[in-house]
């Protein structure tokens, strides 16, 4: 009889042990199932979307993120700039970026979605240098004219700061625009079309 009451007893154990077990190599099991629907490193390097906080870019400020391993460029303009973008037009060799590459919903002289914020591949479309940001207003090696920009130092393309190329450049094209939308006032969401978000 006290037989019973010992083999019940190593039973219940035996239960209990198995099913902490179990349970703990369920949860074993799920942490890298749930952790392979994140995009992985070669994933995010083909085109996953990337959150870009904008809250802390100062106005006339750039900040530089990546997308598909490539830099993107993120500029806070100021009026001043804004102003300079239409002046600068018959200096440029694609004012309104027709032949650029650039999304349909970004306006095609400021070449953006809101006029204050620039997004922009950081690619020379030349031979692929990434051009340095001068947003400086007639500094000496870049001559009087100059009322801020890119400048890659490759070749010596000059760009203005809507990414558009001047005229008789080694570079053909403006900079490229990606594919982005926002996700709040604050967060630029890269590789996500607007018109998608």
């Amino acid at each position: 009889m006290s037989n019973d009451g010992v083999n019940a007893g190593r039973r219940r154990f035996l239960v209990a042990a198995t099913s902490v077990v179990g349970a703990a190599g369920a949860v074993g099991a799920a942490v890298p199932f749930v952790g392979s629907w994140l995009p992985s490193a070669k994933a995010k390097a083909a085109g996953a979307p990337v959150k870009v906080n904008i809250s802390k870019v100062e106005v006339g400020q750039q900040i530089i993120a990546e997308w598909r391993g490539q830099p993107v460029f993120i500029v806070r303009r100021t009026e001043e700039i804004l102003a300079n973008l239409g002046k600068l037009s018959g200096s440029m060799a694609d004012p309104e970026s027709k032949a650029s590459v650039q999304p349909t919903y970004v306006d095609p002289v400021s070449r953006s979605i809101k006029p204050e914020i620039l997004v922009l591949v950081g690619i020379c479309t030349h031979l692929g240098c990434s051009p340095s940001f001068r947003p400086e207003v007639a500094p000496a090696d870049l001559g009087a004219e100059w009322v801020g920009g890119y400048f890659c130092p490759c070749h010596g393309s000059r760009y203005d700061l809507a990414g558009r190329v001047y005229k008789a450049q080694p570079a053909p094209l403006n900079l490229p625009v990606p594919p982005y939308s926002y996700e709040s006032d604050d967060v630029i969401v890269v590789g996500v079309d607007q018109e998608k978000a």
